[in-house]
């Protein structure tokens, strides 16, 4: 392993990439170095050119092509900022550009792409999908394919970011966060500084829904995920590669995984010190640094975050917004039972003090007991345990809401949704990636027998569609409706049964439940 560490060592100091890329600063998030009492430096992959560090592996790899090669083009499966390297890098040296992008890219990807003149091929949900409709297409045209990440020079072309990271910051550093998807982003990076500074430990991130590389490295083999969350589009890959594995085994110390909302919050917390904002993907690094240096205790140190990209479509911005307080652990939801009856309210927001309130929802539907959901500021998640106690005291029931992705979801956009007329109510969430005409499809395949007494979608851009569907199914139907749901299980859309959620039972269903 130590001749591929040299071999890596040479290939990233000897990398073509500022033909087209540029050295991105090393700036401190100062507002975040003070919140977590570490000294958090950002890596700028976000100011290259085409917002992403995609463009160096692209375009290492493509400028080692002979002339030949470039006459016959040159095609890449991407979702998105691979594909953007791609093009530039074929406009910088003259050839043409196929992209094969899965349906879900967001928009804003596929029209840079076209704006740097590569034509735009849409297949497929995921990266591997567009991939194998990529091999499809080289068989036809001969093109020359311009892998992602699984290949030596474009791993280098991504390791001169830790080439860049050590020249710009000499002195001591903990840890360095990188992302991964496919993996040459965090192969480069931790085969350059393991080189030269091995006492710097390098963190690879994932989130939670794709995590291929921690699951390959756990399993010793590079496994196939059966499917991949989106709303990272940019590492949303199903099978990292077997160059790429091997150096991540080897070289990272560690892989955290973080959710949707704790992503979101980073993208919340690099906009508050740059003004810039990161694609799901650009902030997963911050996310698993925050993760890592609160759950370490970590203090004094200095942690580097690798923001690889701001490709962010203009209609997730709801959604990141959405989600980002409680991700930045600065919003609880909470659900509190209150006696109904005057001056109750007033006791209620007494209780809660001088904490900023965000939501405050009741209907009646009770006579004795009204539910009400409330959402309040926090400096952090022990604050929520002090809330609670506080309410507790002063005679409220209440629980804490905030991880519950129901009533994240749905529940706090439906409160007041109590129907005592409805009997037999089975609650089912379903998910299924978005894309046009998917709401539609999911219709056609509810055709059922069953009353359908509640139901609620959202669109997230281009995160999963999300539907919540109430069904009325009396006793001696029950059966049938199990057969219903394996059918449609069938037809792609996987569901969760709900129908004994705590927030359902407080604020959507018809029987009355205690918090």
């Amino acid at each position: 392993m130590q001749e591929s560490r040299k071999d890596y060592l040479s290939r990233i100091l000897l990398s073509r990439v500022y033909d087209v890329a540029v050295e991105t600063p090393l700036d401190e998030a100062r507002s975040l170095s003070r919140r977590l009492g570490n000294k958090v430096l950002l890596k700028r992959e976000d100011l290259q050119p085409v917002f992403s560090f995609k463009l160096r592996g692209a375009y290492n790899k493509m400028a080692r092509l002979s002339p030949e090669e470039l006459r016959r083009g040159v095609i890449a499966a991407s979702a998105g900022n691979h594909a953007q390297g791609v093009a530039l890098s074929a406009r910088r040296l003259g050839c043409e550009a196929t992209i094969v992008m899965p349906v879900t890219t967001p928009a804003i990807k596929i029209s840079a792409v076209r704006r740097l003149g590569g034509q735009v091929v849409l297949s497929g949900e995921s990266f591997s999908d567009a991939w194998l409709h990529t091999q499809e297409l080289i068989r036809q045209s001969g093109a020359v394919f311009i892998p992602p990440f699984d290949d030596p020079d474009v791993i280098a072309g991504q390791g001169t970011i830790g080439m860049e990271i050590l020249r710009q910051h000499p002195d001591a550093i903990h840890a360095v966060f990188v992302p991964i998807g496919g993996g040459g982003r965090a192969a480069g990076v931790a085969a350059y500084i393991k080189s030269l500074r091995p006492e710097i430990r390098v963190i690879g991130v994932e989130p939670v829904d794709s995590d291929a590389m921690r699951q390959s490295v756990m399993a010793g083999y590079p496994v196939d995920l059966s499917d991949v969350g989106l709303f990272a589009d940019g590492v949303a890959v199903k099978r990292v590669g077997d160059e790429t594995f091997a150096l991540c085994r080897d070289f990272l110390d560690d892989i955290v995984t973080v959710d949707t909302d704790a992503i979101c919050g980073a993208i919340k917390d690099i906009f508050e010190d740059t003004r810039v904002v990161a694609e799901p993907a650009g902030a997963l690094s911050l996310a698993g640094l925050r993760s890592y240096a609160t759950a370490g205790g970590l203090r004094d140190t200095t942690l580097i975050a690798v923001v690889s990209g701001a490709n962010m479509n203009f209609d997730r911005l709801g959604h990141v917004v959405n989600r980002s307080e409680i991700g930045a652990q600065r919003e609880a939801l909470l659900a509190v039972t209150i006696p109904e009856k005057m001056g109750s309210f007033r006791q209620l927001c007494t209780a809660i003090g001088k904490r900023s309130i965000t939501e405050l929802s009741t209907r009646f539907a009770d006579p004795e007991k009204a539910r009400v959901l409330v959402g309040i500021k926090i400096q952090g998640r022990e604050d929520v345990a002090e809330v609670l106690a506080d309410l507790e005291g002063k005679g409220f029931s209440a629980c804490d809401l905030s991880d519950n992705e129901l009533a994240k979801l749905h529940v706090r956009h439906m409160v007041g949704g109590n129907a005592p007329q409805v009997a037999h109510e089975h609650l089912l969430r379903f998910a299924f990636p978005e894309r046009p005409g998917a709401l539609l499809d999911f219709m056609e395949a509810m055709r059922v027998e069953f009353n359908i007494t509640l139901f609620q979608y959202r669109y997230h851009g281009a995160d999963y569609g999300r539907v919540l569907v109430g069904f009325e199914v009396p006793p001696e139907k029950c059966d049938a409706f199990e057969d219903f749901l394996r059918r449609v299980e069938r037809m792609g859309y996987p569901n969760v049964d709900e129908s004994d959620n705590q927030a359902y039972r407080m604020f959507l269903g018809w029987t009355s439940a205690s918090v």
